[in-house]
């Protein structure tokens, strides 16, 4: 095992297994013999010194036993490639990508030789708070993955004694950003920096390179910018990780990228479903069509960890989904995104019915007594052309995937208006292209959308994603005409092209609904300007006595 006798880099509080891997992540040493002719040279990954801390002590000291100890690999002649930056097969999954920028006498060689290797850790443990503080490299840097909410404002009341102007604490648990946004200011108030970071990918994300998201204050992000792009993932050799604005911004991007998240899984929970009820095919014929599917537009994680699953057959031969009770749970940070939406005013109605999904599946005993009492249609054998259909259900997927991004888009640019946010939307396309639940080919395109215009107003008005939503919208539209015929729920696919049609029109009924609230409530409306009038003045709240009964004062005023 290998200790630094020099104070720790970075320190981490919370050794479950996310804190574990990303330790691991930040800090596994790799010494490499290589010899290219004549030549060696040494090759380091990250290497940074982590001192590690628990409220359970004996956790450190297991750690550092088992974990954190470091394994020595058996010697081996094989040739490794190397391509643009890293040191690609042969090597352990979990020792790559190697950096080899640390030996640059090696770029341009087309092949090198592992001799020997030892793989260690700088891992240091400490047993107390005050400990830990101690072993760390000014100015302080400690990341929190406990639990959210009072677990993370009892370790911050417990670290604040300790520490020193600029020191900087980071909240990388799933914390709700008005946390983050109160602790940023109170933390600044006493001369400390605080960073709120979202972490995705999961515990395998952690370990070999997540998605971070980190925002807060300002300052903080020089001193932490290293370690945080070398520990995420890599996406066409840039980090997925760049500083995503200010105070709460960190985790409200990553509450964002969760409301997706529910979003792209309730689409393809429909697709799954229409495939299965309305054509009647197999769980592996589905997941042939997935297979399919992957390597096209919607090639992404969540496509690609679908056809695993479809595929997946129990001991008995029988596919395991389908002995899966069918009740979905969800954590909560959907349902932030969709009050958060309601809030601001945002219509980012395909998050919203995700949410309202996953509640309606939980009410599974209802739906057993609904099915035998509530009739409807009876689904018929498909008489039509299935593969067209299928394609049509193909691009229905990736449509609805747009409206849902820009969605995701249309509430973040409000919320940083809203909140005095900073927010570099190509720098969040660009931290969600790897190392993500959400990771998709997909978001290389909305990258090249923002940095092409970073004032984009809307994802749809780019000239790409345009485009692809006018040639999908015809099988789009078919696929959710016979998913209703068929009497088959597709909430996410119908409030996706019902926002996309509501969004496109210049002219919406709301002219009749303002006049109702008029009629029964005085709340006034507005007139268009082509009809301004002395009687009905252009930019004013104006309260009409409809019935000639009712009084001149109106009750209140609206935005419109």
């Amino acid at each position: 095992m290998l200790r630094s006798a020099h104070s720790a880099d970075i320190g981490l509080i919370g050794l479950a297994v996310m804190g574990q891997n990303l330790i691991l992540n930040m800090n596994v040493l790799i010494c490499l013999e290589i010899s290219i002719f004549s030549c060696s040279a040494p090759i380091l990954d990250k290497g940074f010194t982590v001192c590690a801390y628990n409220r359970t002590t004996s956790k450190v000291d297991d750690f550092l036993a088992n974990e954190a100890k470091g394994i020595v690999p058996e010697p081996c002649s094989e040739l490794l490639e190397i391509k643009s930056c890293f040191l690609t097969p042969l090597l352990p999954p979990s020792l790559l990508p190697i950096p080899f920028c640390a030996a640059p006498a090696l770029r341009g060689f087309s092949t090198l030789c592992w001799h020997d290797s030892i793989v260690g850790t700088n891992v240091v443990g400490a047993k107390s708070i005050e400990e830990f503080v101690a072993k760390l490299k000014r100015p302080r840097k400690m990341i929190l993955l406990v639990k959210a909410g009072p677990a993370v404002d009892a370790f911050i009341e417990q670290l604040v004694p300790h520490l020193e102007q600029g020191d900087i604490i980071i909240d990388g648990g799933n914390s709700h950003y008005p946390d983050s946004i109160r602790r940023a200011k109170e933390l600044e108030a006493k001369g400390l920096l605080f960073v709120g970071s979202g972490v995705s990918g999961g515990e395998e994300g952690a370990r070999h390179g997540p998605s971070l998201m980190p925002g807060g204050s300002d300052a903080a992000w020089p001193h932490i910018k290293e370690i945080f792009q070398k520990t995420a993932a890599q996406s066409d050799g840039e980090p997925c990780c760049d500083w995503v604005g200010q105070t709460g911004a960190g985790h409200y991007v990553k509450m964002v990228h969760n409301g997706i998240e529910y979003g792209d899984m309730q689409l393809i929970c429909e697709a799954y479903d229409i495939l299965k009820h309305g054509l009647g095919l197999k769980e592996s014929e589905i997941g042939d069509i997935f297979t399919k599917w992957n390597t096209g537009v919607l090639d992404s994680f969540l496509i690609e960890i679908t056809r695993d699953i479809l595929k997946y057959n129990d001991e008995d031969g029988v596919p395991l989904l389908t002995k899966i009770l069918d009740s979905a749970g969800q954590k909560g940070t959907g349902k932030w995104t969709a009050i958060n939406a309601l809030d601001l005013g945002q219509p980012v109605t395909l998050i919203g019915e995700a949410v309202f999904a996953r509640c309606l599946s939980s009410l599974k005993g209802e739906r057993t007594r609904a099915s035998k009492i509530l009739g409807g249609p009876q689904i018929k054998p498909f008489e039509g052309n299935k593969e067209q259909f299928i394609a049509d259900l193909e691009q229905a997927l990736y449509a609805s995937k747009i409206v849902s991004y820009a969605q995701g888009f249309m509430l973040m640019r409000e919320a940083a208006k809203e909140y005095d946010w900073k927010l570099n939307n190509p720098s969040i396309a660009l931290m969600w292209r790897g190392g993500c639940i959400i990771r998709s080919v997909f978001l290389k395109d909305i990258t090249a959308a923002f940095r092409k215009n970073p004032e984009l107003e809307n994802l749809l008005f780019d000239d790409f994603f345009n485009k692809a939503i006018h040639d999908a919208q015809e099988g789009w539209r078919r696929v959710v005409a016979q998913a209703i015929l068929w009497g088959l729920p597709t909430p996410a696919f119908s409030t996706a092209l019902a926002f996309f049609d509501g969004y496109r029109r210049e002219q919406l009924p709301a002219n009749l609904l303002q006049a109702q609230r008029d009629y029964f409530g005085a709340h006034t409306f507005r007139v268009l300007p082509q009809y301004a009038s002395a009687k009905l003045p252009e930019g004013q709240d104006i309260h009409i006595n409809w019935t000639g009964r009712g009084g001149n004062v109106s009750a209140s005023t609206y935005s419109a």
